[in-house]
């Protein structure tokens, strides 16, 4: 039982990294263009391709 004293605090600091992760994530813009990385690697966008 006295386990639970040492793996509450820590289970509820580890829950808080994470959220602070995921909040730091969404104030730096991390999640804004979903589909723009996706649809980038199917096209050349290099300047003497053109024909």
């Amino acid at each position: 039982m006295t386990v639970l004293l040492f793996l509450i605090p820590i289970a509820l600091f580890l829950g808080g990294l994470g959220l602070f992760g995921f909040l730091w994530c969404m104030r730096s813009g991390q999640f804004d263009d979903l589909d723009g990385a996706a649809q980038r690697i199917l096209f050349d966008d290099e300047p003497g391709d053109a024909r």
